[in-house]
């Protein structure tokens, strides 16, 4: 029996590992409504191409000028490890296959360094956070920018597990500099993945380039999407999809968050779940509030959205209340630097 409780032996067709290629499409003929409704409201991954207009990072963002410009800041590269940013850099440019160097994944670009903030100006319009740049958010799961993470690797380095993002978000990666190699795998393969017991986002597979498929042998059963991500390229990762990365060069790229009504049901269910540790009238409560204002924000967001606002500015507020794009939640730079500021 297996670490997911299915066992092989009642599963005899086992074949070898599908691969499909990821598919692609073009900024220039992706309109962001068409996103929405295409793939983020139908949990569908897909790669944008050019989807990072020209702004100062795609030009300045290298691993050397990281090292030059914040060299003696420590910051933190993974849940157990900090450095300075000159350390870290050293360390990513010297990384090989043979030998991969970290792979930094726990920098919040808002609170750890709200003045790069600024060099991605404009925005990816595909990354817009959605709900999450609600003012009628509760403060604590508010973040109008996504939850906006660095992540820096060198040749070989790659995240540490394959898994999916809590909280049923949907993720966004956008290349900057580098090359880097993405897979994922759908939900409906979690059992060939071999959730770990005490972490059930995580797979228990230490690497699925090398699976042991005498310890792992429901892993050939999975599909397996692959891409290659290039400069200005973006990868949509819905909710529940597993995923992982390995940088093919140095690397530099951002994640963020999305939320919406696609994912509402299952973003209030963990957070409403047992195992949040909230007595049980607190669970019920919680999730009236939240199922609640589930149905506020979708009332909002499908609020007809006009040039200008009506006579009573009720069109307007309701853009405000419920912004579904950049260009509605305002100057996103500021509104990030002053949200972060007040916590």
């Amino acid at each position: 029996m297996g670490a997911t409780g299915i066992d092989a032996q009642a599963r005899p067709e086992v074949r070898a590992q599908r691969r499909v290629a990821l598919e692609r499409r073009t900024a220039a003929d992706l309109p962001y409504p068409d996103f929405v409704r295409d793939y983020i409201a139908r949990n569908r991954p897909v790669v944008v191409e050019n989807a990072l207009p020209a702004c100062p990072a795609r030009q300045q963002w290298t691993p050397e000028y990281f090292r030059e410009r914040f060299g003696a800041k420590r910051i933190q590269v993974s849940p157990s490890e900090q450095m300075t940013f000159a350390d870290f850099i050293d360390a990513v440019l010297a990384s090989r296959e043979d030998a991969p160097g970290p792979y930094m994944y726990r920098l919040f670009i808002g609170p750890h360094m709200p003045e790069l903030l600024p060099e991605l100006e404009p925005l990816n319009p595909y990354a817009f956070p959605r709900r999450l740049a609600s003012p009628l958010m509760p403060r604590q799961w508010r973040r109008p920018d996504g939850y906006l993470k660095l992540l820096i690797g060198g040749v070989g380095g790659r995240f540490p597990f394959l898994h999916y993002d809590l909280e049923n978000a949907h993720a966004t990666i956008t290349e900057i500099h580098g090359d880097k190699e993405f897979i994922l795998y759908p939900p409906a393969d979690a059992a060939f993945l071999y959730p770990r017991p005490d972490m059930p986002n995580q797979s228990a597979i230490p690497d699925v380039r090398q699976v042991d498929l005498a310890r792992f042998p429901l892993y050939e059963r999975a599909t397996q999407y692959h891409t290659v991500l290039h400069p200005g390229d973006m990868v949509f990762v819905p909710s529940r999809w597993w995923h992982g990365a390995r940088t093919l060069s140095p690397s530099v790229s951002i994640c963020q968050n999305v939320l919406d009504g696609s994912n509402w049901g299952g973003y209030v269910d963990e957070l409403c779940s047992r195992k949040s540790g909230l007595p049980e009238a607190k669970r019920h409560a919680k999730r009236a509030y939240l199922t609640a204002l589930g149905g506020v924000l979708s009332v909002l967001e499908r609020w007809p959205r006009r040039a200008a606002a009506s006579a009573t500015g009720s069109v307007g507020r309701a853009a405000r209340l419920a912004p579904v794009s950049y260009a509605e939640a305002g100057d996103s730079t500021t509104w990030a630097v002053a949200d972060w500021k007040a916590r």
